[in-house]
């Protein structure tokens, strides 16, 4: 778990604390930090207490489970060398090709064009 600073914080439009994924997910909540153990979600601390949460847009409510193509996403950008903000900051940031931003295209289920482009990324 890293912390991060407050422009990537400000990046995000909205975070969920594990607790809010373990409902949404309907699972328990020491399924979501194996969830995070396992690099299928982000989690980072942030807030006065500093408890950890995952971006909102990483979690498919209406299909209760981790959005479609984000856990490939993560592995490309781990093996390139990112680190967790370093992961977040180019999830969350803006793309006029996409367009939108690589969160937003995983969600809408245009993960290949953003798979494609994390593989880019190494080259």
């Amino acid at each position: 778990m890293t912390e991060i600073d407050a422009k990537t914080d400000a990046l995000v439009p909205a975070w969920l604390t594990l607790p809010d994924i373990a409902e949404i997910l309907d699972i328990e909540v020491t399924r979501v930090r194996q969830l995070v153990r396992e690099g299928q979600v982000i989690a980072v601390r942030r807030g006065e207490n500093r408890a950890l949460h995952v971006p909102a847009a990483f979690i498919d409510g209406v299909e209760q489970k981790v959005v479609k193509g984000l856990t490939g996403t993560l592995t490309l950008l781990r093996d390139d060398g990112y680190s967790d903000e370093e992961m977040l900051e180019w999830l969350f940031t803006p793309d006029p090709s996409l367009p939108g931003t690589p969160a937003q295209a995983l969600a809408e289920n245009r993960g290949t064009e953003v798979r494609r482009r994390a593989q880019a990324l190494a080259v």
